[in-house]
């Protein structure tokens, strides 16, 4: 389903898709906003994904790619190439997946900004839903950034990931909204195939921050925040 909310262009996306479809369509968003094809200046699309683990390309040439994403398998996860950047990121149904895609003149949005603009309006969204959200990263945190968005200080929430392309800009990013075990699971398979160090116990969720909240009531605060309004 899709709404317009202002200037903004809001999909809820209802229909299940595999897990290279999905990041197709964050690029596809992306080329259609740059080239005016979508109207709106800003678009957010919000979704459930299968469950994924999530790569860069930069990953995809480290020697052990391959069994990375044997590990990935192994444990009920679709490996994929994610079109931005970052290190590998668990997830599945039970996470909140979220594009923002922002029409740019040239120059007129850099990638500091964009992160920085986001994180804002993400932070506001939690804690309006009670949790202790900040910006910053967490030390030892899964695909680390200093635009990550954690809970107390302690855990990551939110990890953000950038792509731009002539005339406009994609941000996005993932909220876990149950349990993460099995993520922490695959994710210390999946590193310990790139030789890549992070400790599981940074990998936060909202139902430890502000158990039982309805996930309606989350994606309707992120979406309202990062539309604008």
């Amino acid at each position: 389903m899709t709404l317009r909310d202002g200037s903004a262009l809001v999909i809820r996306q209802e229909e299940r898709a595999d897990a290279a479809t999905d990041l197709e369509r964050s690029v596809e968003l992306l080329r259609a906003v740059a080239d005016g094809t979508i109207a709106q200046h800003r678009v957010v699309r919000v979704y459930a994904p299968v469950p994924t683990v999530a790569m860069s390309r930069r990953e995809s040439r480290l020697p052990g790619f391959e069994v990375a994403r044997a590990a990935a398998i192994e444990r009920g996860f679709a490996p994929a190439i994610r079109p931005t950047g970052g290190r590998a990121v668990a997830y599945d149904e039970s996470c909140i997946v979220f594009d923002v895609v922002a029409r740019e003149a040239e120059g007129s949005i850099d990638q500091a900004r964009f992160f920085r603009e986001v994180g804002d309006a993400l932070t506001g969204a939690l804690r309006g839903l009670g949790v202790d959200a900040r910006v910053g990263d967490v030390p030892g945190e899964y695909c680390p950034g200093e635009f990550s968005i954690n809970a107390r200080g302690a855990v990551k929430l939110i990890g953000t990931s950038q792509r731009a392309v002539r005339g406009a800009r994609l941000l996005s990013g993932m909220l876990p909204l149950g349990a993460v075990d099995r993520f922490a699971d695959v994710l210390l398979a999946v590193n310990a195939a790139l030789e890549l160090d992070w400790d599981p116990a940074t990998f936060g969720t909202l139902a430890t921050e502000v158990p039982r909240m309805p996930r309606a009531m989350v994606e309707d605060a992120l979406i309202t925040a990062l539309a604008g309004g």
